[in-house]
């Protein structure tokens, strides 16, 4: 997640429902990310579309896709903060949109 209002948001909620965190840069590679929730043994990521560095945007979920195709079958949900506004692929069932839910 990048430095969004929403990141701070998900920790505290996670603190306050008693629910284990685990906050991942996000230039991590798809496979440093699969190890981490494989780790974790995580059942839902939160992640955000993309983000902004130096001004200019790169994109965060696909590195989450490719990261949970390779062996992360502990997850189960994706939360997906909207924040480039660019187009991304879904999973039906899996991915959700945290901008509609909240």
């Amino acid at each position: 997640m990048p430095m969004i209002p929403e990141t701070a948001i998900v920790m505290l909620a996670c603190a306050r429902i008693g629910a284990i965190h685990s906050v991942v840069f996000g230039g991590f590679s798809p496979e440093a990310l699969r190890d981490r929730i494989i780790d974790a043994g995580a059942k839902l990521v939160v992640t955000a579309d993309g983000a902004f560095r130096r001004g200019k945007p790169y994109m965060l979920k696909p590195a989450v896709d490719k990261a949970l195709s390779e062996g992360c079958e502990s997850v189960e949900k994706v939360l997906i903060v909207i924040r480039n506004n660019e187009p991304i692929e879904y999973v039906k069932g899996r991915d959700y949109i945290y901008n509609e839910l909240v």
